[in-house]
């Protein structure tokens, strides 16, 4: 059996993931990058996209995450996210629908601090848009 490292899927509601995994491939600000045993300790920022769990040489199951933080050790992997969708429910529809929503609270949005929250709203669905090809 190959070498595994622990991996965690945290959202701030609850732990989501914890299992044992032989490699994840996660979204981080700079580009991608892959966690595997006996990785260098890192800090990373996300940005959105998906989180790729690797299980007997494939991947076994995907996240797509809106941001949050990854943090590395030589044995664990933790990512931290805001918010995650399940690899299945992210689909071009869900994209198109999320867009769709987040423009319609910009352009209805009451005051400077409400336009912020959702020009930033925006931006995160523009971005799972892109991930998704939608």
């Amino acid at each position: 059996m190959a070498e595994t490292l622990d991996f965690e899927l945290v959202s701030p509601a609850r732990l989501l993931v914890s299992e044992p995994v032989e490699m994840v491939v996660v979204p981080g600000v700079e580009g991608a990058f892959g966690v595997m045993p006996l990785h260098a300790p890192t800090l990373s920022t996300l940005r959105p996209g998906f989180v790729d769990v690797y299980k007997s040489g494939a991947v076994a199951e995907r996240y797509l995450v809106t941001g949050g933080f990854a943090e590395v050790t030589r044995s664990t992997c933790t990512v931290l996210v805001d918010e995650v969708i399940s690899g299945e429910d992210a689909t071009r529809e869900y994209a198109a629908a999320r867009l769709l929503k987040a423009q319609d609270e910009l352009e209805n949005a009451a005051d400077e601090s409400a336009r912020k929250v959702a020009q930033a709203s925006v931006e995160v669905a523009e971005s799972i848009a892109r991930e998704i090809g939608a």
